[in-house]
């Protein structure tokens, strides 16, 4: 048996006992079916929901916003995070702003984000963003300070003009920790997103939730729960190909 094999099966235990405890529960008793629907009948009512138009339609939104979200906490993530590392003026900018920002709960900054961008995909974009960018800004940093000066001074000797060192030196010997710090900001919008679309939304998934709870629909609750929950685990396994992809001359990959 491969690797691979090995790491599925050890990631698939402890869903499938979830799953085992969750029908336990209903089974025996403990929790009544309408509050706590047995496995199966979310499931089944779920392949129904992903027949539905108007569910793909709840489903493409919420991705939207999250991948938008998302791309943009990349960009000025790993922008600052180098330009913080190779410029002390820069460094001396951006530290007291991510000490003060960084613990602060993003949700908390909601309310205003709604009152200058409104109520629809910008607000909740916004937030994704904001929530995602400091783990992606800080790995960045610490990659990009950490890495081995004789490196640098290897591709200076070498022939490499200064200004190209960032992009062939810095930028690829930093990037296992850039990877690691977008892996931490993925899961942080898929939580993001979906509590954004719970608070106000007129779609999306978290919309989904919230109208299924109005209307007492246990079932239809538990929906957009797993499909959050499978869409994070799509996008965390196309971002460790991309991972691997990347750092495959990388001798821990």
């Amino acid at each position: 048996m491969t690797r691979s094999s090995n790491d599925i099966l050890l990631g698939a235990a402890p869903i499938a006992l979830v799953l085992l405890l969750w029908q336990g529960l209903v089974s025996f008793g403990y929790a009544p079916a309408t509050l706590l629907p047995p496995p199966g009948q979310v499931f089944l009512r779920m392949g129904q929901q992903l027949s539905s138009v108007t569910f793909q339609q709840d489903i493409a939104a919420t991705l939207f916003r999250l991948f938008a979200g998302f791309a943009i906490a990349v960009i000025i993530g790993v922008s600052l995070g180098i330009a913080a590392a190779v410029s002390p003026p820069i460094n001396a900018a951006v530290k007291p702003i991510v000490r003060v920002l960084a613990p602060l709960p993003k949700v908390a900054l909601y309310p205003a984000f709604l009152l200058l961008l409104g109520f629809g995909h910008e607000s909740k974009i916004m937030l994704v963003a904001a929530d995602a960018l400091f783990p992606i800004l800080l790995s960045t940093y610490y990659g990009a300070t950490t890495i081995e000066q004789k490196l640098i001074w290897s591709a200076l000797a070498a022939g490499t003009k200064p200004r190209d060192v960032l992009w062939k030196v810095v930028l690829p010997a930093a990037m296992p920790s850039i990877l690691t710090g977008c892996r931490i900001g993925l899961v942080i919008s898929c939580i993001v997103v979906f509590l954004a679309e719970m608070i106000t939304s007129t779609d999306g998934l978290g919309h989904v939730l919230v109208t299924a709870a109005r209307t007492f629909q246990a079932v239809d609750m538990f929906v957009p729960l797993i499909t959050i929950s499978l869409l994070g685990l799509i996008l965390n396994a196309l971002l460790q190909g991309l991972r691997a992809y990347l750092l495959r001359g990388f001798p821990s990959v």
